[in-house]
């Protein structure tokens, strides 16, 4: 096998394996390599459906050489650090691969221990998240037999991928409840390190309707730190003061929770709350992976490590043979699927440019999309760009949550992954 290709990209997931589909409709001529370990590839779209309990589990993986596209070498290593000086990678086992040209999209990291307690009682004691694909059956387990009490369901403070994730499980969780008849025996509480539901106004205001419908209590600028799933408690810090906390619990929830409030002459003062609960989805925080942040690849303003690019043209800012996209870039947009079939053709087209001595025209405008289910059966289609405008594609108001959009999230979209976008024609 060859130690040298004329574009080597690292990460076989969405990213990775559409841009390499393009390029090679571009030009079949190429020699690319594709650097991944994994022996799995995951539609990561629909854990949100497995966990509202409809869709399977099994549909959203299939094997990783079965969506490498053919004409390309499939390393199967892990990227250790980067050389981008010398145009080379250097793996895990040792083995150094050079390239002409490298386009960068491993994805990105979850950072489990960051919330102490939580890989130890994840998908066990009523507490899983979505965001891993061996307890997101679980987390349907835990809604269809929750019969009431204290659910937690918490959101990091860190960008995360799809990040409505967080926040689609709970609507589809109060939609259960109330359709079973046991709403008001649920006390529902959202712990996000967020400022808002929602970063754009027109679709933040049909979300904030949903959590008044469902009673749900919100906990904004709060960070999950700790959780322990035998004593079933979980703990956030908070800028907001005891007495604004205590004002957002009811009085049910009193013997649910303690506060403790801590001022240091160095930091601002902050709370930490102390709730107990009786089901917990919870989402981890996350960052870039650790070969990019220790690398010099990485945005050294970013204390999150990710891969520092010009956030129109995807390019690097310091080395010009460099491209990035997907989850892992600094480019201030959402880490969605979506956004990363718009960043797609603009890198095949940029990376061509520079190939033929020509400066890069192709831009991104920061587009991404969000589908986010309100109940079953309705689903709102969230597109916007760099600027939080409204981009939606249909003709007709996408605020509001409608059957159609359902289906395209529901029936529509996974076919499209695995049929057209891996493959290069959507």
């Amino acid at each position: 096998m060859s130690n040298h290709f004329q574009i080597l990209i690292i990460g076989g997931g969405n990213a990775g394996i559409s841009v390499a589909s393009q390029l090679l409709h571009k030009r079949s001529n190429l020699t690319i390599g594709i650097v991944d370990p994994s022996e799995k590839h995951y539609y990561q779209p629909a854990w949100t459906l497995v966990g509202a309990g409809i869709f399977d589990i099994k549909k959203t993986v299939r094997n990783e050489k079965e969506v490498i596209p053919k004409n390309t070498t499939w390393i199967k290593e892990a990227v250790a650090t980067f050389d981008p000086t010398g145009n080379k990678v250097i793996c895990n086992s040792g083995k150094e691969i050079t390239y002409e040209y490298l386009i960068v999209c491993p994805g990105i990291q979850l950072d489990w221990y960051k919330i102490k307690g939580l890989k130890e009682t994840l998908g066990k004691n009523n507490v899983s998240s979505n965001y891993d694909f061996n307890s997101a059956p679980y987390t349907w387990e835990m809604i269809k037999n929750f019969k009431g009490g204290m659910a937690v369901f918490t959101n990091p403070s860190t960008p995360i991928k799809c990040g409505g994730a967080p926040h689609k499980i709970m609507y589809l969780a109060v939609d259960y409840w109330r359709k079973k008849g046991i709403l008001e025996q649920c006390d529902v509480h959202y712990i996000s390190g967020s400022n808002a539901i929602f970063g754009v106004p027109e679709y933040k205001a049909t979300l904030e309707k949903v959590l008044e419908k469902g009673n749900i209590k919100v906990h904004y600028n709060a960070n999950t730190v700790a959780i322990k799933g035998q004593s079933k408690t979980i703990e956030f810090e908070t800028t907001a003061t005891p007495i604004a906390i205590k004002q957002s619990l009811s009085k049910s929830d009193a013997a649910c929770y303690s506060i403790n409030e801590t001022t240091d002459a160095n930091v601002n003062t902050s709370t930490t709350v102390t709730l107990n609960f009786d089901l917990c989805h919870v989402v981890p925080p996350q960052s870039a992976p650790d070969f990019i942040k220790n690398s010099p690849l990485r945005d050294a303003s970013n204390p999150l490590g990710y891969v520092e690019i010009d956030k129109n043209t995807m390019q690097h800012i310091r080395f010009s043979n460099v491209f990035a996209l997907g989850d892992c870039t600094n480019a201030p947009c959402s880490k969605t699927g979506a956004a990363i079939r718009k960043q797609a053709p603009v890198v095949v087209t940029n990376l061509l440019e520079v190939m033929d001595k020509k400066i890069p025209t192709a831009h991104y405008d920061g587009y991404s999309a969000c589908p986010i289910p309100t109940q079953y059966g309705k689903l709102m289609l969230a597109e916007f760009d760099y600027s939080n405008k409204p981009q939606m594609t249909f003709p007709f108001d996408q605020a509001k949550p409608r059957w159609t959009m359902w289906i395209l999230k529901t029936k529509i979209l996974p076919w499209l992954y695995w049929n057209k976008i891996l493959k290069g024609t959507a």
